[in-house]
């Protein structure tokens, strides 16, 4: 068993008394993620998930968005700690989804970017240089909502991997294909 905590999940955010912030824990047992948990002190937002029982938010079931396509979606990311030495990637990435989504925000919250995504607010997120703690709670939520979570090539999601692409499954592919071109086109 292995328990994954960030007891500050939007540090800088917290730090400026940006309201955008929280407390994540997760369990994994045998390697795979059982259990999650997301407070948003702020807004008294309690987000939970257990293996195969789905996902709440303050006791009630949650669901992802039924949103079929990025130009009609709601996405958000965040940037690297070290955007300002490396521009170039994220950057790259997000002009890409800038000219195709309705909307893009980045809010400093990885966890919750995660459980927003898992009850509806957003349609897709994705994001690299994470560490296991920006993602394990939040991937679970995710999943137990009907959500899709895998590398940004679609291939397997890792917790030591670093990068996430998460979205209501039915802008998966389309995100994916964005990422790639995006990647390419930016040398990555």
């Amino acid at each position: 068993m292995r328990w994954i905590l960030d007891p500050l999940d939007g540090t800088t955010n917290f730090a400026h008394n940006y309201p955008f912030f929280s407390v994540s824990i997760a369990v994994e047992v045998e390697g795979r993620l059982s259990a999650g948990a997301v407070y948003d002190p702020v807004r008294e937002e309690l987000f939970t998930a257990a293996a195969g029982h789905g996902a709440t938010l303050n006791d009630v079931s949650i669901r992802v968005s039924d949103i079929g396509r990025v130009e009609d979606g709601l996405l958000v990311t965040g940037f690297p700690y070290d955007v300002r030495e490396h521009p170039d990637e994220p950057l790259a990435l997000f002009r890409a989804f800038l000219v195709r989504a309705q909307a893009i925000r980045r809010d400093g919250s990885a966890t919750l970017n995660l459980c927003y995504l898992a009850c509806g607010r957003f349609d897709g997120f994705w994001e690299a240089q994470l560490s296991p703690w920006d993602m394990a709670a939040g991937t679970l939520i995710v999943r137990e909502a009907g959500g899709l979570v895998t590398a940004f090539d679609r291939g397997e999601f890792r917790l030591d991997g670093r990068q996430i692409l998460a979205s209501n499954g039915k802008i998966h592919e389309e995100m994916s294909a964005i990422l790639a071109g995006a990647g390419r086109a930016a040398g990555a």
